[in-house]
Parts: structure tokens; C-alpha cells; sequence
């Protein structure tokens, strides 16, 4: 149990873990831990945020918290949604040349625009945000999704960073999903907004791999991060 929790927190984050042997089945059996450390995430976001609240104003701080909330991931989605971009506009509808743009570690300026965008989105809902600790919800949902994906979606890259989290065991990732579900709706009908709204953004854009890929990969799985976590945190601004 705690090599698989010390497994997802040392590839989700950038958090001083310690090492383990990865054996046969070790990282599959990270995955239903992944909803875990996005809660961890969020804690230490919003402990960030209350404390930065204290002493800065409000724009500081959420630029802080954001630097804070890149720092912590090492920005693994966001480099997933970089190359997601570039691959769907310069894929021009094919699978093959999406996939190979997708491998390719240069930046195009649809990858740089999508990071830029989505990280002034955050920055704002950080900074308008009224309750901290509704900072919790977005990085919790956001690896949840993960969880949901790899239960319902096919997973198309052989080798790649996703590959060795086929085959998880389905039990635990359903009670780890259940549990994020149970979590969010403690935060009452904000909770039960913010459910919805992942939902939504993880069906539309699990909708367009599907179409266009015919499963997921490494990189529209960090895609999938970054997208729900942005659609929720902007959602938590607009509910209260």
C-alpha cells in the first residue's frame, strides 16, 4: 500500500518522497492512489493561500499560489497540454501525425498560447476566489479523472508514461473514485457544481481522443489535468 502511495506521490508531484523498488504491478497499483495526492495538493494550496492572504494582497498571492501549484507538479499536465494543443491543431485531423507531434519536445505556438491561456484562467479564479479551501476540489478532481479514464477509456501509446498503469487493479480505482465523490459533496451543492463541472470537461475532451485517437495518451491524460482543474476553479469563482 504505502510503496503505491509513495509511487503516485513521487511521479504526480515534485514532494520529497521516499524512493521505492518499483516492482511488477507497483505503478499500476499507484493509480487508485492518484485522487490522494490531488488532495494532498489541495491542502497544501490552500494552506498557501490563507496564509499568502495574510500578508500580501490578493493579486500577489494568487500569483504566488499559482507559481506554488506549478512548482508542486513540476508542471507534468501542463507540458501533457502543451503538447496537446500543438498535436491537435498541427494534426490537422490525422491520428498518425497527431501522435507524432505529440512525442516531438519542441513547443509550437498553439502549444504556448493553450498554457498561457489556461494559466491566466487559473490566476484569475485564484485571485477571486472566496474560500481557500475550496482549493481542495480542483486538484482532487483533476487525478480523479485520471482514475475515471483509464477504467473507461483504451489506452493507445506502447511505452509510453501511461503504459504501465494498464491493467490497475478496477476495485480499488472504483473506491478511490467513490471516496473523491463522497469528499466533494461535503462541500455541499458548490461540491455537487463542481462534480458536474469536471464531468463535463473530462466527457468533452475524452470525446475528442476518442474521435481523433481512439484512446488516450500520456499527454492528453496531463491535458485532462490541467482542463479540469481549470473548468472547476473557475466554476467554484462563479458559484459563490
Amino acid at each position: 500500500m504505502m510503496r503505491g502511495l509513495a509511487t503516485a506521490l513521487g511521479f504526480l508531484t515534485r514532494l520529497p518522497v521516499p524512493r521505492v523498488a518499483v516492482l511488477p504491478g507497483t505503478q499500476a497499483a499507484s493509480l487508485k492512489w492518484y485522487p490522494l495526492v490531488g488532495l494532498v495538493l489541495g491542502v497544501l494550496l490552500a494552506c498557501a493561500m490563507g496564509w499568502l492572504l495574510r500578508v500580501f494582497p490578493v493579486l500577489p498571492a494568487a500569483a504566488i499560489v499559482l507559481v506554488v501549484w506549478v512548482a508542486l507538479t513540476g508542471a507534468l499536465h501542463l507540458d501533457g497540454l502543451g503538447d496537446s494543443a500543438d498535436a491537435w491543431i498541427g494534426g490537422m485531423g490525422s491520428r498518425d501525425r497527431t501522435l507524432a507531434i505529440m512525442k516531438d519536445p519542441r513547443s509550437g505556438p498553439a502549444g504556448i498560447v493553450a498554457l498561457v491561456l489556461l494559466l491566466l484562467l487559473k490566476f484569475a479564479a485564484l485571485a477571486t476566489l472566496a474560500d481557500p479551501w475550496l482549493l481542495l476540489l480542483p486538484p482532487l478532481l483533476g487525478r480523479a479523472a485520471i482514475v475515471a479514464w483509464f477504467l473507461t477509456t483504451p489506452y493507445v501509446r506502447t511505452g509510453g508514461l501511461g503504459d504501465p498503469l494498464r491493467g490497475a487493479p478496477a476495485s480499488g480505482c472504483r473506491v478511490a473514485l467513490a471516496a473523491s465523490t463522497g469528499l466533494a459533496l461535503c462541500f455541499g451543492m458548490t461540491g455537487l457544481i463542481a462534480l458536474a463541472a469536471a464531468f463535463v470537461a473530462g466527457w468533452l475532451w475524452r470525446r475528442a481522443v476518442i474521435h481523433r485517437l481512439g484512446g488516450f495518451t500520456g499527454d492528453t491524460a496531463g491535458a485532462l489535468v490541467e482542463l479540469v482543474e481549470a473548468v472547476t476553479v473557475v466554476v467554484l469563482v462563479v458559484t459563490l
